[in-house]
């Protein structure tokens, strides 16, 4: 099937007529209710005229083979808790990877396993990870009085230090936490590297790797460490429905594991409890739709070519990317914060500073007209920028 966007069915009528078609019944005040909903200043996704590069969501999503699973699920199943097709979906997942479902763990978007996972951990140690990574997750037990990250200097680039890491294995360590490609940087390790890496390090300590951008990479499966897992090595890998598939606001991710470790690890969250009938439903449409998948790379590729240009015409230079951002470099004297104040003055959002890194800026792929208005903000936002250091 070829992906045609002018096909997708809009939740706005459809889903509501589906309801409502459930019901057979269509009340005065089921009408008025309405109504009062769409004279309301409530907005599902960015306000009209904001363009919304902060979060890495693709904005093409769901696909029409989702948004329809959706209606279904939520029509049909939508009063019943969620636990067959969690079930289903985690079995869609451990035969693509030839794995057991016990080897899965399904829960609402990979940051809340990829929490368990670091609460799972600092019960027993701390967790290892770079300098410059997508630390969320693992700062979650630090804000509630755990441990701190012990993070290793980035390389000159801000790769990821590999061999320092290892070197930085310690009794205490009781998890390497990698993110490849990484957030905020974009960049991708090279996967012999990587593979050799966790092979050595898991017989030491458990090592977490976060492909939630895999699927975004060229030969994405060349670059995962899932195969590890089959064969015996201490790794646990996560995995998410919110990024290519663009299912941000359904919540769905998992993680690939040992029985041991996802049982482990489980044992901080609710099962089921967490995961809904219309995210797994889309999440299962979604997973083998190629066409939608490669036409979201297609618009990934198209969005960054405009941002490298007019990051050139600008005198500026970004880091390589393997994702749907870039991280930007402002210069020596720049400032991501007075950056980002500076666009969203002009209804662009993007990322502030991360640690640091005062002089990145990271900025996300979006809808291409949403992208062409980060290109237009530019030059004004670096004068303003500027204007700001200098003040």
């Amino acid at each position: 099937m070829t992906y045609n966007p002018s096909r997708r069915f809009f939740l706005g009528g459809s889903l509501a007529a589906t309801a409502a078609g459930a019901s057979g019944i269509i009340t005065p005040g089921a009408l008025a209710a309405s109504s009062q909903v769409a004279k309301s200043e409530l907005f599902y996704g960015p306000q009209p005229g904001m363009a919304k590069l902060n979060a890495n969501e693709n904005p093409y999503g769901p696909s029409p083979e989702a948004l329809k699973a959706i209606a279904n699920a939520s029509s049909s199943g939508g009063a019943y808790y969620a636990y067959t097709a969690s079930q289903y979906l985690a079995d869609m997942i451990a035969e693509n990877h030839q794995l057991k479902s016990a080897n899965i763990a399904i829960t609402a978007g990979s940051s809340l396993i990829l929490a368990f996972a670091a609460y799972a951990a600092t019960s027993k140690g701390v967790i290892l990870g770079p300098d410059l990574f997508w630390d969320t997750t693992s700062m979650a037990p630090v804000r509630t009085g755990g441990p701190q990250i012990v993070r290793v200097a980035n390389t000159a680039d801000l790769s990821i230090d590999l061999d320092s890491i290892y070197a930085s294995i310690d009794d205490n360590t009781a998890m390497v936490h990698i993110c490849n490609p990484n957030n905020p940087t974009g960049k991708i390790l090279d996967p012999d590297k990587l593979r050799a890496f966790c092979i050595k390090a898991s017989k030491k300590t458990l090592v977490l790797v976060d492909e939630a951008y895999n699927e975004l990479v060229e030969d994405g499966p060349s670059h995962s460490m899932i195969p590890l897992i089959n064969k015996g090595h201490n790794i646990i890998v996560a995995r998410t429905f919110s990024k290519i598939y663009g299912l941000a606001g359904m919540r769905v991710g998992y993680m690939l594991g040992s029985e041991e470790n996802i049982a482990w690890i489980n044992q901080y969250g609710m099962g089921g409890y967490s995961i809904n009938q219309a995210g797994l439903a889309a999440a299962i449409a979604s997973y083998k739709d190629e066409a939608f998948k490669t036409f979201s790379r297609d618009k990934v590729a198209q969005a960054k070519d405009m941002i490298a240009t007019a990051i050139r015409e600008n005198g500026l230079q970004a880091l390589p990317s393997s994702t749907n951002f870039m991280f930007v470099d402002l210069g020596k004297n720049g400032d991501a914060e007075a950056f980002r104040v500076a666009m969203e003055e002009q209804n662009v959002l993007i990322r502030g500073q991360y640690r640091t890194y005062k002089q990145w800026s990271r900025v996300s792929t979006g809808r291409i007209e949403d992208v062409q208005m980060y290109v237009n903000a530019m030059p004004r936002a670096l004068e303003k920028m500027h204007s700001a250091i200098k003040a």
